[in-house]
């Protein structure tokens, strides 16, 4: 099982997946999320990135030491693997938390970034927006529907049953750290400096983070595009794989273009 160790004793699962000559790419995964999360993704990202996964201390196979954690840390791990690996400037795909690690990794470390997806997530400190009142009508013993659009799960059970079977396995009080770390942390003042292409990927029907807030991420960082999946919610990645690979692919190959133009 291939692992980074960090100074505190961390150990850091990760995958490597597609040609090892491509231009990296590296996935950031949500809050309680693991490397399985992209399983629908990783065939055809891969065909032509040299794709690195993986699990977030306390997330999946990852081990989570027991001192603070920022969002800083979570940059702090990727940067490390990003050096580990050799992989010099990559593409930055992230996820609900993990579009919040990626926004404060491209802040901080500009130079190590090609570019970014920030998907299903949104700005750190941003003004809120207006959430729809039948978005989170979900029964609290089923807290994980709220992740699906609403009536995903009752249309597609077995799916939705196979997404269970792969859920993350998490150390102990990790998602209650990363909650905080979560809390505490602000970009939204700095975004308008961000200088890296930008995508932003949101389903409409996020009930857990609404697409008025990718909306709202979009508009703030300069000359960003925004795709919106319709009907998908927060994982959809999971709901429409094949339309949330389409447009990551297509907005990389566009920045991968302009930079071989540009040489």
């Amino acid at each position: 099982m291939p692992e980074l160790v960090r100074p505190d004793g961390c150990r850091l699962h990760y995958e490597l997946h597609g040609p090892g000559g491509a231009t990296p790419l590296i996935l950031l995964e949500g809050m309680g999320d693991s490397i399985a999360g992209w399983r629908r993704s990783l065939p055809r990202l891969g065909e032509r990135h040299h794709v690195i996964a993986y699990d977030f201390r306390g997330n999946g196979r990852s081990t989570m030491p027991e001192a603070p954690v920022t969002i800083a840390t979570f940059v702090e791990d990727t940067v490390a693997l990003f050096v580990f690996l050799g992989a010099g400037r990559a593409h930055v795909y992230g996820m609900s938390f993990g579009g919040m690690v990626a926004q404060e990794l491209a802040l901080t470390h500009p130079e190590a970034v090609r570019s970014l997806v920030l998907a299903a997530t949104r700005a750190g400190g941003g003004p809120p927006v207006p959430r729809d009142a039948g978005s989170m009508n979900v029964p609290k013993s089923r807290p994980w529907l709220a992740l699906y659009s609403e009536g995903f799960a009752a249309a597609h059970p077995a799916h939705v049953a196979d997404d269970l079977r792969h859920g993350a396995r998490q150390q102990p009080n990790a998602r209650r750290r990363q909650w905080e770390a979560m809390r505490s942390w602000r970009s939204w003042d700095r975004l308008p400096a961000l200088r890296v292409p930008t995508l932003v990927l949101h389903g409409t029907q996020d009930r857990l983070v609404p697409s008025a807030l990718g909306r709202q991420l979009a508009d703030r960082i300069p000359e960003a595009e925004l795709v919106l999946l319709e009907g998908a919610g927060h994982l959809y990645h999971s709901e429409q794989p094949e339309a949330a690979d389409r447009a990551v692919l297509d907005f990389l190959d566009g920045v991968d273009a302009r930079e071989r133009a540009a040489e």
